[in-house]
Protein backbone atom coordinates (compact mmCIF):
# COMPACT_ATOMS: atom_id res chain seq x y z
CA UNK A 1 0.00 0.00 0.00
CA UNK A 2 3.02 2.12 0.90
CA UNK A 3 4.63 1.60 -2.61
CA UNK A 4 1.22 2.09 -4.12
CA UNK A 5 1.38 5.31 -2.10
CA UNK A 6 4.70 6.36 -3.04
CA UNK A 7 4.28 5.67 -6.95
CA UNK A 8 1.26 7.52 -6.91
CA UNK A 9 3.17 10.72 -5.33
CA UNK A 10 6.80 10.60 -7.65
CA UNK A 11 3.76 10.27 -10.94
CA UNK A 12 1.96 13.48 -9.23
CA UNK A 13 5.62 15.36 -8.90
CA UNK A 14 7.18 14.39 -12.31
CA UNK A 15 3.52 15.44 -13.92
CA UNK A 16 3.54 19.13 -12.51
CA UNK A 17 7.53 19.16 -13.50
CA UNK A 18 6.60 18.63 -17.37
CA UNK A 19 3.71 20.59 -17.15
CA UNK A 20 5.67 23.76 -15.67
CA UNK A 21 8.22 23.32 -18.53
CA UNK A 22 5.53 23.21 -20.95
CA UNK A 23 4.10 26.21 -19.89
CA UNK A 24 7.20 28.25 -18.81
CA UNK A 25 7.64 28.08 -23.42
CA UNK A 26 4.31 29.05 -23.86
CA UNK A 27 4.51 31.85 -21.65
CA UNK A 28 7.87 33.37 -23.60
CA UNK A 29 6.48 32.62 -26.93
CA UNK A 30 3.10 34.51 -26.08
CA UNK A 31 4.75 37.49 -24.18
CA UNK A 32 7.05 38.03 -27.15
CA UNK A 33 3.97 37.25 -29.21
CA UNK A 34 1.58 39.61 -27.59
CA UNK A 35 3.64 42.74 -27.62
CA UNK A 36 4.58 42.10 -31.30
CA UNK A 37 1.26 41.09 -32.75
CA UNK A 38 -0.60 44.26 -30.21
CA UNK A 39 -2.90 41.69 -28.80
CA UNK A 40 -4.28 42.85 -25.50
CA UNK A 41 -5.74 38.90 -25.82
CA UNK A 42 -2.79 37.35 -26.51
CA UNK A 43 -1.09 39.16 -23.62
CA UNK A 44 -3.82 38.51 -21.28
CA UNK A 45 -3.41 34.43 -22.00
CA UNK A 46 0.67 34.92 -21.87
CA UNK A 47 -0.21 36.75 -18.68
CA UNK A 48 -2.61 33.78 -17.20
CA UNK A 49 -0.19 31.10 -18.26
CA UNK A 50 2.67 33.31 -15.85
CA UNK A 51 0.30 32.39 -13.15
CA UNK A 52 -0.16 28.98 -14.39
CA UNK A 53 3.74 28.28 -14.21
CA UNK A 54 4.09 30.42 -10.54
CA UNK A 55 0.75 28.41 -9.14
CA UNK A 56 2.50 24.68 -10.88
CA UNK A 57 5.69 26.10 -9.08
CA UNK A 58 3.57 26.72 -5.53
CA UNK A 59 1.50 22.95 -6.09
CA UNK A 60 5.11 21.22 -6.99
CA UNK A 61 6.37 22.29 -3.68
CA UNK A 62 3.47 22.13 -1.19
CA UNK A 63 3.26 18.51 -2.72
CA UNK A 64 6.89 17.35 -1.92
CA UNK A 65 5.87 19.48 1.64
CA UNK A 66 2.92 17.68 2.53
CA UNK A 67 5.15 14.20 2.24
CA UNK A 68 7.30 15.58 5.25
CA UNK A 69 6.76 13.29 8.83
CA UNK A 70 5.43 15.28 11.64
CA UNK A 71 8.06 16.19 14.38
CA UNK A 72 8.05 17.17 17.50
CA UNK A 73 7.30 20.97 16.50
CA UNK A 74 5.23 20.10 13.95
CA UNK A 75 3.04 17.46 14.89
CA UNK A 76 0.79 17.51 12.26
CA UNK A 77 3.82 17.97 9.59
CA UNK A 78 3.32 20.11 6.44
CA UNK A 79 -0.40 18.20 5.83
CA UNK A 80 -1.86 21.69 5.09
CA UNK A 81 0.97 22.85 2.53
CA UNK A 82 -1.51 21.72 -0.27
CA UNK A 83 -4.35 23.36 0.78
CA UNK A 84 -2.82 26.53 0.94
CA UNK A 85 -1.25 26.03 -2.31
CA UNK A 86 -4.90 25.87 -3.59
CA UNK A 87 -5.95 29.11 -1.75
CA UNK A 88 -3.14 31.18 -3.10
CA UNK A 89 -3.75 29.90 -6.60
CA UNK A 90 -7.40 30.22 -6.67
CA UNK A 91 -6.87 34.50 -5.08
CA UNK A 92 -4.52 34.62 -8.29
CA UNK A 93 -7.03 33.29 -11.06
CA UNK A 94 -8.97 36.11 -8.89
CA UNK A 95 -7.10 38.96 -8.88
CA UNK A 96 -5.46 38.15 -12.46
CA UNK A 97 -9.34 38.01 -13.43
CA UNK A 98 -10.04 41.38 -12.26
CA UNK A 99 -6.85 43.06 -13.79
CA UNK A 100 -8.18 41.99 -17.00
CA UNK A 101 -11.69 43.56 -16.89
CA UNK A 102 -9.82 46.58 -16.31
CA UNK A 103 -7.57 46.63 -18.99
CA UNK A 104 -9.76 45.24 -21.47
CA UNK A 105 -12.87 48.01 -20.83
CA UNK A 106 -10.17 50.41 -21.99
CA UNK A 107 -9.10 48.30 -24.81
CA UNK A 108 -12.82 48.59 -26.29
CA UNK A 109 -12.64 52.16 -26.12
CA UNK A 110 -10.09 52.17 -27.92
CA UNK A 111 -9.31 48.96 -30.42
CA UNK A 112 -6.01 48.51 -31.80
CA UNK A 113 -5.04 46.96 -35.45
CA UNK A 114 -3.40 43.63 -34.36
CA UNK A 115 -1.03 41.19 -36.03
CA UNK A 116 -3.74 38.36 -36.63
CA UNK A 117 -1.43 35.69 -37.91
CA UNK A 118 1.05 35.67 -34.68
CA UNK A 119 -2.17 35.45 -32.89
CA UNK A 120 -3.54 32.37 -33.99
CA UNK A 121 -0.44 30.52 -34.25
CA UNK A 122 0.98 31.53 -30.35
CA UNK A 123 -3.11 30.68 -29.71
CA UNK A 124 -3.01 27.01 -31.44
CA UNK A 125 0.53 26.30 -29.64
CA UNK A 126 -0.98 27.55 -25.98
CA UNK A 127 -3.82 25.29 -27.06
CA UNK A 128 -1.30 22.42 -27.70
CA UNK A 129 0.88 22.43 -24.73
CA UNK A 130 -1.92 23.37 -22.17
CA UNK A 131 -3.69 20.20 -23.56
CA UNK A 132 -0.97 18.21 -22.68
CA UNK A 133 -0.50 19.86 -19.18
CA UNK A 134 -4.38 19.30 -19.04
CA UNK A 135 -4.32 15.52 -19.70
CA UNK A 136 -1.44 15.16 -17.67
CA UNK A 137 -2.86 16.20 -14.52
CA UNK A 138 -6.21 15.35 -14.67
CA UNK A 139 -6.44 12.25 -12.86
CA UNK A 140 -4.59 13.54 -9.89
CA UNK A 141 -6.64 16.48 -10.07
CA UNK A 142 -9.70 13.97 -9.01
CA UNK A 143 -8.13 13.28 -5.00
CA UNK A 144 -6.01 16.66 -4.51
CA UNK A 145 -7.56 20.49 -3.75
CA UNK A 146 -3.97 21.56 -4.12
CA UNK A 147 -3.35 19.86 -7.98
CA UNK A 148 -7.20 20.69 -8.95
CA UNK A 149 -6.09 24.25 -8.46
CA UNK A 150 -3.29 24.02 -10.98
CA UNK A 151 -5.57 21.83 -13.18
CA UNK A 152 -8.07 24.24 -13.11
CA UNK A 153 -5.29 27.22 -13.87
CA UNK A 154 -4.54 25.08 -16.69
CA UNK A 155 -7.49 24.12 -18.18
CA UNK A 156 -9.17 27.77 -17.98
CA UNK A 157 -5.85 29.00 -20.01
CA UNK A 158 -7.01 26.00 -22.84
CA UNK A 159 -10.76 27.37 -22.99
CA UNK A 160 -8.59 30.94 -23.23
CA UNK A 161 -6.58 29.80 -26.41
CA UNK A 162 -9.34 28.96 -27.55
CA UNK A 163 -11.04 31.53 -27.28
CA UNK A 164 -8.24 34.00 -29.04
CA UNK A 165 -7.54 31.43 -31.82
CA UNK A 166 -11.69 32.47 -32.78
CA UNK A 167 -10.98 35.79 -31.79
CA UNK A 168 -7.42 35.70 -33.79
CA UNK A 169 -9.51 34.20 -37.11
CA UNK A 170 -12.29 36.55 -36.99
CA UNK A 171 -10.01 39.79 -36.65
CA UNK A 172 -8.16 37.90 -39.76
CA UNK A 173 -10.85 37.19 -42.13
CA UNK A 174 -13.65 40.36 -40.75
CA UNK A 175 -11.46 42.95 -39.20
CA UNK A 176 -13.73 42.65 -35.94
CA UNK A 177 -10.87 44.07 -34.00
CA UNK A 178 -13.03 45.10 -30.52
CA UNK A 179 -13.56 40.92 -30.47
CA UNK A 180 -9.98 40.61 -28.71
CA UNK A 181 -11.12 43.35 -25.88
CA UNK A 182 -14.35 41.44 -25.89
CA UNK A 183 -12.62 37.75 -25.53
CA UNK A 184 -10.82 39.40 -22.44
CA UNK A 185 -13.64 40.26 -20.57
CA UNK A 186 -15.54 36.64 -21.35
CA UNK A 187 -12.11 34.83 -20.32
CA UNK A 188 -11.86 37.23 -16.79
CA UNK A 189 -15.87 36.14 -16.33
CA UNK A 190 -14.81 32.41 -16.67
CA UNK A 191 -11.75 32.63 -14.23
CA UNK A 192 -13.71 34.57 -11.55
CA UNK A 193 -16.10 32.00 -11.99
CA UNK A 194 -13.91 28.55 -11.68
CA UNK A 195 -11.12 30.77 -8.75
CA UNK A 196 -14.43 31.67 -6.48
CA UNK A 197 -15.31 27.96 -6.45
CA UNK A 198 -11.99 26.81 -5.34
CA UNK A 199 -11.14 29.32 -2.96
CA UNK A 200 -14.41 28.74 -1.20
CA UNK A 201 -13.48 25.37 -0.86
CA UNK A 202 -9.91 25.79 0.33
CA UNK A 203 -10.75 28.51 2.89
CA UNK A 204 -13.64 26.09 4.28
CA UNK A 205 -11.16 23.89 5.10
CA UNK A 206 -8.16 26.44 6.05
CA UNK A 207 -11.12 27.86 8.78
CA UNK A 208 -11.36 24.55 10.45
CA UNK A 209 -15.05 24.57 9.26
CA UNK A 210 -17.50 21.70 10.02
CA UNK A 211 -17.01 19.14 6.02
CA UNK A 212 -20.02 20.19 4.13
CA UNK A 213 -21.33 16.48 4.09
CA UNK A 214 -21.18 16.30 7.60
CA UNK A 215 -24.14 17.38 9.84
CA UNK A 216 -23.29 17.66 13.83
CA UNK A 217 -26.82 16.32 14.62
CA UNK A 218 -26.63 13.04 12.42
CA UNK A 219 -23.16 12.33 14.59
CA UNK A 220 -25.02 12.71 17.91
CA UNK A 221 -28.20 10.82 16.80
CA UNK A 222 -25.43 7.71 16.00
CA UNK A 223 -23.37 8.06 19.42
CA UNK A 224 -25.98 7.92 21.77
CA UNK A 225 -27.62 5.11 20.14
CA UNK A 226 -24.80 3.23 23.08
CA UNK A 227 -26.73 2.26 25.85
CA UNK A 228 -24.23 3.76 28.53
CA UNK A 229 -23.56 7.27 26.89
CA UNK A 230 -26.08 10.02 28.12
CA UNK A 231 -25.12 12.48 25.33
CA UNK A 232 -22.11 13.73 23.44
CA UNK A 233 -21.74 17.50 23.18
CA UNK A 234 -18.32 20.07 23.11
CA UNK A 235 -18.37 19.04 19.60
CA UNK A 236 -15.55 20.13 17.07
CA UNK A 237 -15.25 17.80 12.98
CA UNK A 238 -12.73 19.64 11.24
CA UNK A 239 -10.73 18.62 7.85
CA UNK A 240 -6.35 19.12 8.58
CA UNK A 241 -6.51 18.25 4.68
CA UNK A 242 -8.27 15.98 2.29
CA UNK A 243 -7.67 12.66 3.29
CA UNK A 244 -8.03 13.66 7.14
CA UNK A 245 -11.38 14.16 9.31
CA UNK A 246 -11.32 14.72 12.69
CA UNK A 247 -13.64 14.83 15.70
CA UNK A 248 -13.17 16.13 19.43
CA UNK A 249 -15.78 16.00 21.97
CA UNK A 250 -16.74 14.85 25.45
CA UNK A 251 -19.10 11.81 26.13
CA UNK A 252 -21.30 11.87 29.03
CA UNK A 253 -21.97 8.75 30.54
CA UNK A 254 -24.60 7.13 32.71
CA UNK A 255 -22.67 4.36 34.43
CA UNK A 256 -18.96 4.59 36.27
CA UNK A 257 -16.86 2.68 33.31
CA UNK A 258 -14.14 0.33 33.78
CA UNK A 259 -11.25 1.69 31.40
CA UNK A 260 -11.88 -1.63 29.45
CA UNK A 261 -15.08 -1.18 28.81
CA UNK A 262 -14.84 2.10 28.01
CA UNK A 263 -12.13 1.07 25.44
CA UNK A 264 -14.97 -1.60 23.89
CA UNK A 265 -17.24 1.22 23.50
CA UNK A 266 -14.75 3.83 21.71
CA UNK A 267 -13.78 1.20 19.29
CA UNK A 268 -17.32 0.97 18.35
CA UNK A 269 -17.91 4.52 17.55
CA UNK A 270 -14.39 5.02 15.78
CA UNK A 271 -16.00 1.98 13.80
CA UNK A 272 -19.27 3.56 13.25
CA UNK A 273 -18.26 7.15 12.26
CA UNK A 274 -15.62 6.25 9.91
CA UNK A 275 -18.17 4.43 8.59
CA UNK A 276 -21.13 6.62 8.62
CA UNK A 277 -18.84 9.86 8.22
CA UNK A 278 -15.26 9.31 6.93
CA UNK A 279 -14.04 10.39 10.74
CA UNK A 280 -10.59 9.06 10.18
CA UNK A 281 -9.41 10.82 13.76
CA UNK A 282 -11.26 10.49 17.03
CA UNK A 283 -10.67 12.29 20.11
CA UNK A 284 -13.21 11.65 22.95
CA UNK A 285 -13.13 12.91 26.87
CA UNK A 286 -15.71 11.00 28.95
CA UNK A 287 -17.25 11.89 31.67
CA UNK A 288 -19.64 10.67 34.59
CA UNK A 289 -21.47 12.90 36.81
CA UNK A 290 -20.01 16.33 35.30
CA UNK A 291 -21.69 19.28 35.85
CA UNK A 292 -19.69 21.01 32.59
CA UNK A 293 -22.13 22.54 30.24
CA UNK A 294 -23.99 19.60 27.30
CA UNK A 295 -24.48 22.28 24.80
CA UNK A 296 -23.58 20.39 21.14
CA UNK A 297 -21.15 23.31 20.35
CA UNK A 298 -19.52 25.26 23.07
CA UNK A 299 -17.42 28.23 21.95
CA UNK A 300 -13.68 27.90 23.34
Amino acid sequence: MGHSHNHASDRKGRNLLISILLNSVITLAQIIGGFLSGSLALLSDALHNLTDVVSLVISYIASGLSKKKATISRTFGYKRAEIIAAFINASSLIIIAIYLMFEAVKRFFNPQTIETELVIWLSILGIVFNGLSVLLLKKDSVHSINIRSAYLHLLTDMVASIAVLIGGLLMKFYQIFWIDAALTIAIALYLIIVGYSLLKESFHILMLFTPKDIKIEDIVEEVIKVDQINNIHHIHVWQLNETEIHLEAHIDFNVDLKFSEFSTILKTLEATLFEKFKINHFNIQPEFENSDPKSIIIQD
